[in-house]
């Protein structure tokens, strides 16, 4: 019976030591998911055709660190950009569907101009979400459903 006891206490005890002494674990920062809402729609013209592209903006992106966002050569890159940040932004359709991202956004300040961009005959989604994904730690941050209109 002691025996089976000091199992059951020293292995847990033995885990936690090796997860803390585990070199170059990144433990995510505790921070609240964001809160996206809709700023308005304006129209774009691209080699001829029409576009409509719907802006959005992150109520609290004051308290995301720009640690976030800092160019990360030591993560994968994006597309050809070996610069890449840390917390890439992408936005989703409600059911799931990402319509575009951002991987490049260099401080929290610039989640104030995240949008994605339809053919302007295209009826867009009726609500939108952003996840922030921090790559260095591999945590998302899920936002609320946003109105694509006002």
């Amino acid at each position: 019976m002691k025996t089976f006891r000091l199992k059951a206490i020293s292995l847990p005890v033995i885990a936690l030591v090796v997860l803390l002494a585990v070199p170059g674990m990144a433990s995510a920062p505790v921070l609240p998911n964001p809160v996206l809402y809709f700023l308005g729609q304006e129209s774009v013209e691209i080699g001829g055709k029409q576009f409509t592209r719907y802006l959005f903006d992150v109520l609290n992106k004051e308290q995301y660190p720009d640690e976030l966002f800092a160019a990360s050569p030591d993560l994968p890159p994006c597309g050809n950009n070996t610069k890449a940040a840390r917390t890439w932004v992408d936005i989703y359709e409600q059911n799931g569907k990402r319509l575009y991202g951002f991987c490049a956004l260099s401080k929290s300040a610039d989640l104030d101009n995240i949008w994605f961009m339809l053919e302007a005959d295209q009826v867009p989604p009726s609500w939108v979400y952003i996840e922030l994904t921090d790559r260095k730690t591999g945590t998302k941050y899920k936002s609320n459903l946003a109105d694509t209109t006002l």
